[in-house]
């Protein structure tokens, strides 16, 4: 496992060293990268090796699951400055999210990959929209396309960049959920999330006159 994930690690920093990224923003989003925290941040599963790059050494907390999978996972983002959680929608969910609150709280962020760890893909699950509910921080939810890329035969359809490739990455604008929704302004929140999640993918993709597989 260690060797494993050594050389996940090595190949992931030298294709993003390689990759020429282009980062745009909708109205009400966040100003900038130097502006994530605190915040909650949902992605699909697909683009989690781009995205690693993108944000690598800024202490995001990730939730990733207690599989074996999920291990190789923790150590691969460990090494990228990550700080993984573990827990999922299956398995230690509120334990991982108890810890997730105490990150945000503490001033730091948080991803999701959030059709994960198994799908279905482009599902999202309801957890970041609980989390906001608690900390009052916002869900900010992004995508990042790759031009040409490898594609996986995965339940995710993974995306693994081509050195030297082009990497358009779409910011969607805040979602905040009061402190005080019900069940039905949760769902209002989950709706919103997962259109923001489609949008941005759609339009990263479209850069590339791509399709989402």
């Amino acid at each position: 496992m260690a060797v494993v994930s050594w050389i996940a690690s090595g190949l992931v920093g030298l294709i993003g060293r390689t990759l020429r990224m282009t980062i745009t923003y909708e109205e009400g989003s966040i100003a900038g990268l130097d502006s994530i925290a605190p915040g909650i941040y949902p992605f699909w599963h697909r683009c989690v090796l781009p995205a690693t790059w993108l944000f690598r050494n800024r202490a995001i907390a990730v939730l990733t699951s207690l599989s074996r999978d999920g291990e190789y996972i923790a150590r691969v983002i460990r090494r990228f400055g990550f700080v993984p959680i573990r827990g999922s929608s299956s398995r230690g969910g509120p334990r991982g999210l108890l810890e997730m609150e105490a990150m945000v709280r503490a001033g730091g962020a948080v991803a999701f990959t959030i059709d994960g760890p198994r799908g279905p893909r482009y599902v999202a699950k309801k957890g970041p929209v609980m989390l906001a509910r608690l900390t009052g921080v916002p869900i900010t939810a992004f995508y990042v396309a790759v031009e040409r890329p490898w594609v996986l035969r995965t339940w995710d359809a993974m995306l693994i960049p081509k050195p030297f490739s082009r990497a358009y990455v779409r910011v969607a604008k805040n979602i905040f959920v009061p402190p005080e929704a019900d069940e039905e302004a949760l769902q209002r929140c989950h709706t919103e999330m997962q259109a923001a999640l489609e949008r941005v993918a759609r339009f990263a993709e479209s850069q590339f006159s791509s399709q989402l597989g």
